[in-house]
């Protein structure tokens, strides 16, 4: 799993750049911009198959030509897309059955992108034709960094439900299961006389089978689970077809794809090994979303085992895709750009550099606005941002997180819990793990995010919110983090289902009840708003009550300590948040501790139990106490650290200094202990001074 990351001398800056819609004197112009602003990376040709490939049997490449030769010519790193993440009208004419079918069953006729069907013999040719041709001709191109395939894969319902995808999900179950036998045990076939007895009986789990309401509505939960696996590696065979094609003519230039952060349909664990870095698009939901962003970041940085990444597109301004699309306010894009960096990207690219005339992109956020100025708000952040990354230099170049903390992110989890049904549909899988990466993110912890096959022997703490299904060995790490002196801390849901999504024939939470020394007996939901008050007690005086939600697990200890109880309901009195030390009272010698959250806490109570576990082990920050300030570190190989402390808050605030250093930003010299004043969006990157 480890990076191949293009080479370079600075955090990369830059972004998608579409000429082929400009007149060429536009051009001249759009480069002289990119120079005002210190763009240094473009990445080019990711929507321009129809004009590469007019009809099947004709290449042009005279205006791709044009436009890479210009690019090189002003001095600009090129990125190489290949184009196939939209087909051209002419070969869904010609060939109808690229086209996909949707999750209600009906066949697509041409528009939009996002729009093949990952399992079309047509597509997987051409698609893969066209990167082999575009590699042979531009393979060795001066300032070629990356290769870019595809573009966002996933489309607008992360799927095809077509005939050619019911046979491709077929062959993958007779490689997944070998026999039919396996596979009704798997989906638990004999309820509902689902029992299989030929392959071509298997048909797609969506609304005209399998589901009544929506995607997360499935009578049975194996065969939507194994569905949105398939379809995952339908579409990495798609990328992996067209980087073979290109590795036939470019053996070293690094490969990658755009991902999307926390994105559902594409289980990205499942793609890591192929990529040579792995990079992501940062458009985040709402103005207020830094906890959440720095989540993503760390999602894309472990699918690498914690290599640095890239941002490969950010607006400057809005998006152009939500109901309401917010202009981003004086200092953020640079707060937030210098977050990425702090979280690991050593690229750091916009979509787009200059608005589109038309559709549906066209007032979409870009560097250069329709009229192309360069005296804008806008333009003017984007090209200081680009100074101080100039400046900035190579200080962070393939540094990484130092991280003791490791949370598990597992999208077999997502999926299944999701679609379970007799719980509580309210409860979802991500806004239960940011619950507790936003705990760790204020409290300063340096964190890893990372697949449940990481290995787990360099972190002291280890979070698994919502391990809904175990794979694996899982169970069996865990209880190794704990027995050298670790702490672990689950959640409610937790070692529920199998890897097949059926449920352990044992108490709750299956092979996980001897770790945290308990067992759940009932499983209570409440509609949104209806809460239980939880009183937490930690032995010191420092007591307090949060408001829990949503899910109320009936515990019973079986060796595991009471931290925190129901005060209503049938069950008030009784355990909702645990602590188990295997070991003994103490611990042990050697012993770490297991913690459980029974319920859905707020987010005070989640920090107060995420407080006690990072205590433990010396791992709460420096400014722990400043809500929405933000500390999070960079190290090199040889051991140089550096600090980014982030204001997100909307007012200016003073802090003591965690350590003596340098501002890489400013040159000026800190002294540990002395107050850093912090506008809003104010931003310090200290080069600390190496410990003796």
């Amino acid at each position: 799993m480890s990076a191949h990351l293009p080479a370079g001398r600075k955090v990369r800056y830059g972004g998608d750049y579409n000429p082929e819609q400009w007149p060429r004197e536009v051009w001249e112009a759009d480069h002289a911009a990119f120079d005002l602003a210190s763009i240094d990376t473009v990445t080019l040709n990711v929507f321009s198959w129809a004009t590469l490939q007019p009809d099947e049997d004709t290449y042009d490449f005279a205006l791709l030509d044009a436009i890479v030769e210009r690019a090189v010519a002003a001095g600009r790193d090129v990125v190489l897309a290949t184009s196939t993440g939209a087909l051209p009208p002419w070969l869904a004419h010609r060939h109808p059955e690229v086209e996909r079918t949707d999750f209600q069953g009906r066949r697509h006729v041409y528009g939009q992108r996002h729009n093949a069907c990952p399992s079309s013999p047509v597509y997987r040719r051409l698609s893969a034709e066209l990167a082999g041709r575009l590699a042979e001709r531009y393979a060795g191109t001066p300032g070629l960094v990356a290769w870019h395939v595809g573009n966002e894969y996933g489309g607008f319902d992360g799927g095809c439900w077509c005939d050619l995808c019911a046979a491709g999900f077929r062959e993958w179950l007779r490689a997944r299961y070998g026999t039919l036998e396996r596979l009704n045990d798997a989906w638990n076939a004999a309820f509902w006389s689902h029992t299989f007895s030929d392959w071509e009986q298997v048909v797609p789990p969506n609304m005209l089978s399998e589901h009544w309401r929506g995607p997360d509505h499935t009578a049975f939960q194996g065969i939507t689970l194994d569905y949105r696996r398939f379809m995952s590696d339908a579409m990495l065979a798609n990328y992996r077809d067209e980087k073979e094609r290109i590795r036939a003519h470019d053996a070293t230039t690094p490969v990658t794809t755009n991902f999307m952060g926390m994105f559902r349909p594409i289980d990205y664990h499942r793609w890591a090994d192929d990529l040579d870095f792995a990079s992501w698009d940062n458009y985040p939901p709402g103005q207020r979303e830094h906890a959440r962003m720095a989540l993503a970041h760390d999602v894309v940085r472990g699918l690498k085992d914690g290599a640095p990444f890239w941002v490969m597109e950010q607006t400057p301004t809005i998006t152009a895709s939500r109901d309401v699309n917010p202009v981003k306010r004086p200092g953020v894009l640079r707060l937030w750009s210098w977050q990425a960096v702090a979280h690991g990207a050593d690229a750091v690219l916009y979509f787009q550099m200059r608005q589109s005339k038309g559709a549906c992109e066209k007032y979409h956020g870009a560097v250069l606005d329709h009229a192309g100025r360069t005296d804008t708000r806008a333009f003017r952040e984007v090209a200081a941002l680009g100074a101080e990354l100039d400046a900035l230099g190579d200080a962070v170049l393939g540094a990484r997180t130092p991280a003791r903390v490791a949370l598990l992110f597992d999208w077999d989890s997502w999926w299944a819990a999701e679609m379970t049904d007799g719980f509580n549909r309210h409860a979802r899988y991500v806004d239960t793990v940011l619950a507790y990466y936003r705990a760790l993110w204020q409290a300063g912890a340096q964190v890893d995010v990372v697949p449940v096959t990481a290995d787990l022997s360099r972190y002291d703490v280890v979070l698994a919110p919502m391990l809904h299904v175990l794979k694996g060995d899982v169970a069996d790490r865990l209880e190794g983090v704990v027995a050298r002196g670790g702490s672990v801390l689950a959640s409610y849901w937790s070692g529920r289902a199998d890897v097949d999504a059926n449920a352990f024939l044992m108490d709750a939470p299956g092979p996980l009840g001897r770790l945290f020394g308990l067992r759940v007996e009932e499983t209570d939901s409440a509609e949104p708003g209806v809460t239980n008050p939880v009183t937490l007690k930690d032995g010191a005086g420092d007591d307090a009550v949060a408001a829990a939600s949503l899910v109320f697990e009936v515990l019973v200890p079986e060796g595991a300590e009471v931290v925190g109880t129901y005060g209503a309901e049938f069950y008030a009195g009784t355990p909702a948040v645990t602590r188990h030390r295997p070991g003994g009272h103490d611990g042990g010698e050697d012993g770490g501790e297991a913690w459980y959250v029974a319920t859905a806490l707020d987010d005070a109570g989640v920090a107060w139990v995420v407080r006690r576990v990072l205590g433990r082990h010396g791992l709460v920050g420096p400014y722990a106490d400043t809500d929405d300030v933000e500390l999070a570190v960079r190290e090199g190989a040889d051991g140089a650290r550096t600090a980014f402390v982030l204001n997100h808050r909307s007012d200016a605030v003073d802090v003591a200094a965690h350590a003596s250093g340098t501002d890489l930003l400013t040159g000026r010299a800190v002294v540990a202990g002395e107050t850093l004043h912090l506008e809003p969006t104010d931003v310090v990157v200290l080069r600390e001074d190496p410990q003796r």
